[in-house]
């Protein structure tokens, strides 16, 4: 996701969930593909900070099977600073799975992993 708008409407219709360390935003976007946004604002810290944030993000939504079809904004929250990657990795399954946002192993068929 690149536009404002697009997180505006994510934010706005969207549902949530959400534990201590990152808040996940979805909504359905009638697309072929699932478009993944990161929130990682100031309060976090300096820019090697958020920098660090939004890579170990994006690095762990790659790696993870994602249904199609979806927006989804990730909300970094200021104990993320803190975690490891391990420990953020479970939270961000942990959350995509109560969203109903994985996919399952049937749903898979096709797809390369490695």
């Amino acid at each position: 996701m690149r536009k404002r708008a697009q997180y505006l409407a994510v934010y706005q219709s969207g549902k949530s969930c959400g534990d201590r360390i990152i808040q996940v935003r979805s909504l359905p976007n009638g697309l072929g593909l699932s478009r993944c946004g990161f929130s990682v604002t100031k309060s976090l810290g300096k820019a090697v900070t958020r920098n660090r944030v939004r890579r170990l993000l994006k690095e762990i939504v790659r790696l993870t099977p994602i249904k199609e079809g979806w927006d989804i904004v990730f909300v970094a929250r200021p104990a993320v600073v803190a975690v490891d990657y391990d420990e953020l990795k479970r939270s961000v399954d942990k959350l995509l799975a109560r969203a109903d946002l994985l996919r399952d192993k049937d749903e898979m068929v096709g797809t390369r992993v490695n």
